[in-house]
């Protein structure tokens, strides 16, 4: 009786057609190629799909409170929808645009962020471009200042606009306590138009100088020193050394923090809010600082029209996307002057 070994072929070393067998010493050899096929995959992927990994939180935050909101209220826009029944939408196409627009609520909050705007942002860019002049001079204890820069920064808003309050108090405030010795009647901060915006817009210097002086300051001392001394062999003093090389070093700068500064100014809130005596939505009793930050709160969670209130904040995108295309012209234009 044969079995099957007995009659299978022989291997080719021993003159048969059946092929040989690895050695002992192939086995090593061939597990460590395979060890680094698997490693050279895993590695491929590895550069593939992990950058994917790293920036898909940011894109997947973006998209919960990004984009979806974006797309909601511009759906949301189109319909009357109250905030108490969000699901229960009714189709009203553009009414609540051409509502707003028909409302003098509305537009006097647009007057009032533009001024406030301007109360704000010019004074704080002025006054940060001083002092990081100042501080790019050789300070003893530089780096204290540069902190305490940043500290109204770092300080809430809520914290802040409670002390400015405090401040701009008519009966008992220490702005009006200081403007007597100097013959000027008590200001009522609150109710005076004018005055009111200004108590507001002084928030908004406080808090962010600091952190545009900072910004001015890194550019500035980015400028090459050899112009600072060209400039002086040819007789030019501080002042004109300032004007005709630190300034048009920074026009980049400069239109850079003009616009963040600009896009901030659309979007005030909390100080405008927390100013107000009555802790309302209205801006003061005949909305005289009422900004569109307040504007479309009020319609949405005071008077609860959560359409309206979408319109609203689709007219404010609009304006940032209009600020944005001002800031892309000016910009390609400052490249090829340059």
């Amino acid at each position: 009786m044969t079995s099957r070994h007995d009659t299978a072929a022989l291997p080719a070393q021993a003159g048969g057609a059946a092929p040989g067998r690895p050695g002992k010493d192939a086995g090593p050899a061939e597990d460590e190629r395979r060890r680094r096929a698997r490693l050279s995959r895993r590695w491929q992927r590895d550069m593939r799909w992990s950058p994917y990994a790293f920036v898909s939180p940011f894109f997947l935050l973006f998209l919960a409170f990004g984009l979806f909101p974006l797309v909601y209220t511009a759906w949301a826009s189109l319909h009357t929808v109250e905030l108490t029944a969000p699901t229960d939408m009714q189709w009203a196409g553009l009414h609540n645009f051409t509502r707003i627009f028909d409302d003098e609520f509305y537009w006097n909050a647009a007057r009032n962020t533009l001024t406030m705007g301007i109360l704000s942002t010019v004074p704080q860019l002025l006054m940060a471009m001083g002092l990081a002049h100042i501080l790019n001079y050789k300070l003893r204890a530089s780096t204290f200042y540069r902190v305490v820069m940043l500290a109204p920064y770092a300080t809430s808003i809520a914290a802040a606009s409670l002390v400015f309050v405090l401040l701009f108090g008519r009966d008992y405030g220490m702005i009006n306590w200081a403007l007597h010795f100097f013959g000027i009647d008590a200001i009522d901060w609150q109710n005076d138009k004018w005055m009111s915006q200004i108590a507001v817009s002084s928030i908004v210097i406080w808090r962010w100088t600091g952190y545009n002086a900072l910004i001015y300051l890194a550019a500035m001392q980015a400028i090459p020193h050899d112009l600072y001394e060209s400039a002086a062999l040819d007789g030019a003093n501080r002042w004109q050394q300032f004007l005709h090389v630190t300034l048009p070093a920074l026009r980049p700068t400069i239109l850079f923090t003009g616009v963040v500064s600009t896009i901030g100014a659309s979007q005030l809130f909390g100080e405008a809010l927390m100013f107000d005596a009555n802790k309302g939505a209205s801006g003061g009793a005949e909305h005289q600082f009422q900004t569109l930050g307040l504007y479309l709160y009020e319609q949405g969670w005071v008077n609860q029209h959560l359409g309206r209130a979408s319109a609203i904040a689709w007219t404010m995108f609009l304006i940032l996307i209009l600020i944005g295309a001002v800031n892309y012209v000016i910009s390609r234009r400052l490249r090829a002057s340059s």
